[in-house]
């Protein structure tokens, strides 16, 4: 029995593509760019009972290779049909993501082509092959002649031998545009040499340069019982949460029907949560750099390069292990081993309390499950945690490590001052600015599909009749009642957080129930509102839009980011204005990094983190985590010492 949001399994991507085959929709110049569950509409999942029967759909974008044609198809595996066939176009809409067999491509057509070889030769390169390219998305610029095309463009790295790091060679100054599906240079800007950084920064190999550090001991984690949580198919149950795994190659991680039992039954509170989109802008204006900006999820199709995580190194403790199956340019099943790691762990003191007329003593102990997965997109390497709480509370934490993406830093102007768009991080060698904007998407159901949301803020109060002596504060609320009132900004200063509540669904004390959105609220997009960044990523200008939930609104930058000139993204969707109040509301929240790099982000960087806290307010009666048991001492610590008897936890 397949429940309707059950992940693809490696039987049905590969039923997939014989269907496609046999329908004569798939030949030997097509790539599938990308394949996934066509998921049913929300109002269908929720109206399923085990036993029932929904329509099992797969939704593939096609590329041909030979043409550049692109179609967008949806086969039912369950009548075996093709029920949905349209070409695509691809100047009004965009591309599909570049596939993994385009990066080998360029370096090939690079490798042959004469004014690539010129430039490399002006440079002291006398061998193009040791020359690696980053074939990087182009984005669009309204730049003459690349109407329709599917382009790169591509920066390059000398590489001085097999193990050598080479994101520490920039070979600079130089930029070729590559017109994938004709396979040759469309364009070659060549601003002269610049002198390539040709130390060697290899932190990955030991070396009696850098001897290890001895002093650490082990740390270790266990649960002789096993872990608190249960998995079933892909339904993982743990404390009082209930959740649904899922799994897509442009997403990655994405889960469902969050609910966390109480009274009795499992209450509702996210149908859907995952990380939409994420944007990469660069802040170099110069003509080599000033199109740089990545779509990570659209244009380059985050769930595919997903790591296999290794015991000990990427999860510590009582792991559960999910694989992923993907699909590979073929359309082909392809699988990735230990992809999503689940764990429980410790996060410290949950309450405590001595008390000074009783003498009680009371602490218990935090704990949170984990969910997580990790990817590499290019240089940068970003981990993605979704955290559930023993009170209620849901957070994500984003962790973007990796190596910066080097540039040749040119030094001091002739009047003496510093290159203002990037950091030397090293002897010659640049980073340039730029940030790191994640989209959330959480389609919200707070113990049912009708929802609403306030903008809640702190209220500083004047000294008067009511203030006699100046410390009154106080909070307001106001009502997002269409979707031209909800593009709204984060302020720090006035607490500002946005609740989603159920005015149908009351607690004890006879309030609506609710959660809330607290934002980290750093910076949006740094780039002018007039430019192509601001126009293809417009939900990274606020930090959180509101709309009514559309089926086919999946990603705030639209389905074709690559290529798209910013036509069908939230922005556009939000000019609707449809009604919020009592709706069935879906909240797209930014958050990220702006990275102006250090000397200590380099060779390769510590782990920066952002995220985002779903705090309950009202959802419940009292402390949900009011029958957490007094903290086991499961074994004696260190010889010698022995943690205080149990009794001081009661």
């Amino acid at each position: 029995m397949t429940h309707p949001l059950e992940r693809l399994g490696a039987d049905e991507i590969a039923h997939n593509r014989a269907l496609l085959v046999q329908a004569g929709i798939a030949t030997d110049s097509t790539r599938f760019t990308l394949v996934g569950l066509h998921e049913p509409a929300k109002a269908d999942v929720l109206s399923w009972q085990p036993g029932g029967r929904l329509d099992r759909r797969v939704r593939s974008l096609l590329l041909d290779r030979r043409t550049g044609e692109v179609r967008e198809v949806v086969v039912s595996l369950t009548s075996e049909t093709v029920v949905a066939d349209r070409v695509v176009d691809v100047v009004a809409e965009g591309q599909p993501p570049i596939l993994a067999e385009e990066f080998e491509l360029v370096e090939k057509i690079l490798w042959d082509d004469a004014g690539w070889a010129a430039a490399m030769a002006h440079r002291g390169i006398g061998d193009p092959r040791t020359v690696r390219v980053s074939a990087l998305s182009a984005g669009c610029f309204d730049i003459p002649g690349e109407e329709g095309l599917r382009l790169v463009r591509c920066l390059a790295f000398l590489q001085l031998g097999k193990d050598d790091n080479v994101w520490a060679h920039p070979v600079d100054g130089v930029v070729a545009y590559v017109d994938l599906i004709a396979a040759r240079v469309h364009q070659l800007i060549d601003e002269g040499p610049v002198e390539i950084p040709t130390d060697a920064y290899d932190f990955h190999l030991d070396g009696p340069d850098r001897p290890v550090r001895t002093t650490q001991r082990p740390i270790v984690i266990s649960q002789p019982d096993g872990p608190s949580f249960t998995v079933d198919r892909d339904v993982v149950t743990w404390e009082k949460w209930q959740f649904r795994i899922g799994f897509n190659a442009v997403e990655g991680l994405t889960l469902h029907q969050v609910g966390f039992e109480d009274g009795g039954r499992i209450r509702p509170i996210v149908y859907r949560a995952s990380i939409a989109e994420m944007v990469v802008p660069y802040g170099d204006p110069g003509p080599v750099r000033f199109w740089q900006n990545y779509f990570d999820a659209g244009e380059y199709s985050l769930g595919k390069e997903t790591n296999s995580l290794r015991l000990g190194c990427d999860c510590l403790g009582e792991i559960h292990y999910l694989d992923a199956t993907v699909h590979d340019d073929d359309g082909n099943p392809r699988t990735i081993g230990n992809a999503i790691c689940m764990h429980e762990e410790d996060a410290g003191v949950l309450w405590k309390h001595t008390d000074v007329y009783n003498g009680s003593v009371s602490t218990r102990r935090q704990r949170r499950m984990v969910i997580s997965f990790f990817v590499t997109v290019g240089n940068y390497d970003y981990g993605f945690y979704w955290y559930l709480y023993l009170d209620g509370t849901i957070e994500l934490e984003c962790k973007a490590t990796g190596v910066v993406f080097a540039s040749a830093y040119p030094g001091p102007g002739v009047d003496g001052t510093e290159y203002p768009w990037a950091s030397e991080i090293a002897p010659g060698i640049g980073a340039p600015y730029h940030q790191h904007l994640f989209s959330a998407r959480l389609d919200m159901m707070v113990d049912g599909v009708r929802n609403a949301v306030d903008e809640v803020e702190a209220l500083r109060v004047p000294m008067g009749p009511d203030n006699p002596y100046g410390n009154g504060f106080t909070r307001t609320a106001t009502r997002l009642h269409r979707e031209s009132e909800a593009a709204r900004l984060a302020d720090g200063s006035r607490g500002r957080v946005w609740q989603v509540s159920n005015q149908d669904s009351r607690n004890a004390l006879g309030q609506p129930v609710a959660y809330t959105l607290h934002p980290e609220g750093l910076p949006t997009l740094l780039a002018d509102e007039r430019s192509s960044i601001a126009r293809r990523a417009a939900f990274t200008t606020r930090h959180l839009w509101v709309t009514a939930y559309d089926e086919n609104e999946r990603f705030p930058a639209g389905e074709y980011v690559n290529r798209n000139d910013g036509r069908t993204g939230i922005d556009t969707w939000v000019r609707a204005d449809r009604d919020l109040d009592g709706a069935d509301v879906v909240l797209w929240h930014t958050f990220g990094l702006t990275h102006f790099p250090r000397p200590e982000d380099w060779p390769v960087m510590p782990v920066d983190r952002t995220g985002f806290v779903l705090k309950p307010t009202g959802f419940f009666d009292a402390n949900p985590a009011l029958d957490t048991p007094v903290p086991q001492h499961a074994a004696p610590t260190r010889q010698g010492h022995r943690p205080d008897e149990e009794g001081c936890c009661r």
